[in-house]
């Protein structure tokens, strides 16, 4: 017998309820928006990193409103060193819609979060089923191992496929729910925190017992390699550079302030004109730079 719906909601419902980590936006007397913040801090970002600066904000901005009127370069203040920063303006975007259209309050269906700017598939389900206990597949990349091994054999898992990965979690999910959003949460918590990629826990694993992979003698994962994503030397570290540079001040620079923080003159315009194009920096009529919204008369 491999994993399957009825022994995922009693194993990994009881060993949620006892382990799961204690997280602010699990907290009972947090609402769908600080649910919303969470999900767009921890894409590609780690919970060490998210939970400070999610308190910060929830105490700056704790409600969609309050979000919106800030203006956009306060909020990369704060963003800081979380990383992948127009996140942080379509975190803005989107509070703009929800103060505007929806009473300040974030919405409690897929499609309709799915018409906020900025939102998409995988933040959608996520609040849906987190802060209101919808019934929907939430996929990430903890869950698609877990299924992966679990259900199919596999050492992780291969190519995504939004239609299979979620046929996959969708067969898991018991028909309550309440029930079905805590599945979703559990199965994400069993990925990040015991079957992980390169060390998996398999010993202290609730479900182990079912686990195709493991009844399998856990073979190789033997398909398409996984690119390795680099940080040193890339656009993106270039990127942050320039922006820790107009985080630092309290207004427009010139771009010598900016030229000296990286020796790759062409990679370094690139850069620069690449934050200009996606709204993070802004050019004032005497060719400074500056953060958006913080141009001098």
């Amino acid at each position: 017998m491999v994993l399957t719906a009825d022994i995922a909601s009693e194993t990994l419902l009881d060993w949620f309820s006892s382990t799961a980590r204690d997280l602010p936006w699990r907290a009972a007397d947090c609402d769908a928006w600080g649910v919303l913040v969470s999900e767009i801090m921890l894409q590609q970002t780690p919970v060490s990193r998210v939970e400070p600066i999610w308190h910060e904000w929830m105490e700056r901005w704790p409600k969609p409103s309050a979000l919106a009127a800030a203006p956009q370069a306060d909020v990369l203040r704060a963003w800081g060193k979380l990383g992948y920063p127009r996140r942080a303006l379509r975190l803005h975007a989107a509070a703009d819609a929800i103060a505007r259209d929806h009473g300040d309050v974030v919405p409690d269906d897929v499609d309709t979060l799915l018409s906020l700017p900025g939102i998409g598939a995988y933040t959608a389900r996520a609040v849906a089923a987190f802060a209101y206990g919808r019934r929907v597949p939430v996929v990430d990349t903890n869950v698609r191992r877990v299924v992966a091994r679990a259900v199919h054999g596999a050492g992780d898992a291969g190519p995504a496929s939004n239609t299979r990965d979620m046929a996959d979690v969708e067969a898991l999910l018991p028909h309550d729910e309440r029930r079905a959003a805590t599945l979703s949460a559990a199965l994400m918590e069993l990925g990040a925190l015991v079957c992980t990629a390169r060390s998996p826990r398999c010993a202290d694993c609730p479900i182990a017992r079912d686990c195709a992979w493991v009844r399998a003698g856990k073979p190789a994962y033997d398909g398409p390699a996984k690119p390795v994503q680099k940080f040193a030397g890339t656009d993106r570290q270039v990127r942050g550079l320039l922006l820790d540079v107009l985080r630092g001040t309290d207004g427009p620079v010139p771009k010598t302030r900016l030229d000296v923080v990286w020796d790759r003159a062409g990679q370094r315009d690139r850069c620069l004109d690449s934050l200009l194009t996606d709204g993070l920096v802004e050019q004032t009529e005497d060719g400074r730079f500056a953060l958006p919204g913080e141009q001098l008369p």
